[in-house]
């Protein structure tokens, strides 16, 4: 029966490592993003920050005031690592970090949207229930044993981040490998691995073990004879990828993940040696069981959804972006262009090109010369701030761009003024012109 296998207790051995990893990572997180020079690129160079649309009110703190809000996320990352005040800890990181995501996108990564995902779920697990200062201090918290589900929520949330992401390598720039060259051709400066990287046949590796690797792995380490050779395999995927392609903690979040595959024996053997093994069979129905499948089920529903409703929008999601964001659409395209603004006073008539080097960083001009969602708020951005001087304008945007190196091309309607126009988080833009590419 379906609820007795997800309630069965288990030993929470690889629960009690992922919290100690995970706590690590998302610290290191914290303090590398000011150390690196993230922060201030981010948040503190910039005349103003491109927030997710409808978060506009959520803004970087003053002056210095994001270098001590990641410090606070640092510290929390250790407290999640040590297990204390576990609950309040976790639950603030989340806050903290939410709302990193959704003040800029400039700096987007799908890992990003990863962390908020996973600690958005670590804030209902028992977590803290071993090798905590909460269980140290309460021992009756203590508890070597979880419910199966804890499990199964984590590996199921990886099933679907990795089978998208291969599924959406399914495409013709991918499959001829033009992605990849791409994306290698930009590493070959690296020393003693950079002229490697620009073989054909290496391109060839990486494009057929990038689908494969994201496809198999989790079925790979569910079964007990594959397990093994899953787990060397992702070692070395992993760090490839953090090496060549400098993507932050994920790769080692990733490899934190494999903890869930192990049978518990190893897990102690590995990292727990003074735990008890829980070896009963108990089962556990909760008092909340059908609020928590109720909550299961609406979670899961939406993170099947959210990656494919980019079919239900007109064009393709590879030049209009719509749909984009949060579906697991990995290392899929390279964009560049270029962007002029005009605006034009609604009462005089006189028009004059925006000298957009005074407002956006070099950073943010990259994205708002060919996203068309950056082109559209700074464009509002412009209206208001001419507003605030008296100003009545309307902008408009010339605009070409180039996908995955091929030709520039015209991308945003020069007749329509931007500044007049909705967004709509749910359906196209006409403003944004036919694809000259590849269709659905």
């Amino acid at each position: 029966m379906l609820q007795n296998w997800l309630f069965k207790k288990v030993d929470n051995g690889s629960l009690i490592i992922f919290r100690i990893f995970f706590g690590i990572l998302i610290s290191l997180e914290s303090f590398g993003a000011i150390l690196t020079g993230w922060v201030r690129r981010t948040f503190i160079e910039p005349t103003f920050t491109f927030s997710f649309i409808g978060f506009e009110w959520l803004q970087p703190l003053p002056g210095n005031g994001m270098y001590f809000y990641f410090v606070v996320m640092g510290i929390l990352g250790i407290f999640i690592a040590i297990g204390f005040k576990y609950r309040w800890s976790i639950v603030l990181f989340t806050l903290l970090w939410s709302a990193v995501y959704l003040m800029q996108k400039t700096a987007y990564n799908n890992h990003y949207y990863l962390l908020i995902l996973i600690t958005f779920l670590m804030c209902f697990l028992p977590a803290q229930r071993y090798a905590s200062v909460d269980s140290k201090l309460d021992p009756s918290l203590r508890s070597n044993s979880m419910p199966a589900y804890v499990q199964w929520i984590i590996i199921f949330q990886l099933f679907i981040v990795y089978t998208y992401a291969a599924l959406a390598k399914l495409y013709g720039d991918w499959l001829d490998l033009s992605i990849i060259e791409i994306l290698l051709k930009g590493k070959e400066s690296y020393p003693l691995i950079g002229t490697f990287l620009q073989h054909p046949w290496v391109h060839t590796i990486v494009g057929v073990m990038g689908i494969i690797f994201d496809l198999l792995i989790v079925p790979a380490l569910l079964w007990k004879p594959s397990r093994n050779w899953a787990f060397g395999f992702a070692i070395f995927f992993h760090l490839f990828n953090s090496i060549v392609f400098q993507i932050g903690i994920f790769p080692y979040l990733a490899l934190a993940f494999i903890v869930f595959f192990y049978p518990p024996e190893v897990i102690k053997k590995r990292f727990l040696r003074k735990k008890q093994l829980y070896t009963g069979n108990e089962i556990q129905i909760p008092g909340y069981k059908n609020w928590l499948l109720l909550g299961c089920g609406f979670y899961f529903t939406l993170q099947l959804v959210l990656p494919v409703r980019h079919f239900l929008i007109e064009d393709d999601v590879l030049w209009t972006e719509e749909g984009h964001r949060m579906s697991w659409r990995m290392m899929l395209r390279g964009r560049s262009g270029l962007v002029q603004f005009i605006i034009e006073n609604k009462v005089t008539g006189e028009k004059s090109i925006v000298p957009h080097q005074l407002y956006l960083t070099p950073q943010q001009l990259e994205k708002v010369s060919c996203y068309p969602d950056f082109t559209w708020q700074f464009a509002q951005y412009l209206e208001k701030e001419y507003a605030a001087k008296g100003q009545q304008i309307s902008v408009f945007a010339k605009s070409r761009v180039s996908i995955n190196g091929r030709p520039l091309v015209p991308f945003i309607d020069p007749g329509v003024d931007l500044a007049a126009e909705e967004w709509d988080h749910f359906g196209h833009h006409k403003w944004i012109l036919p694809s000259p590419y590849q269709k659905k």
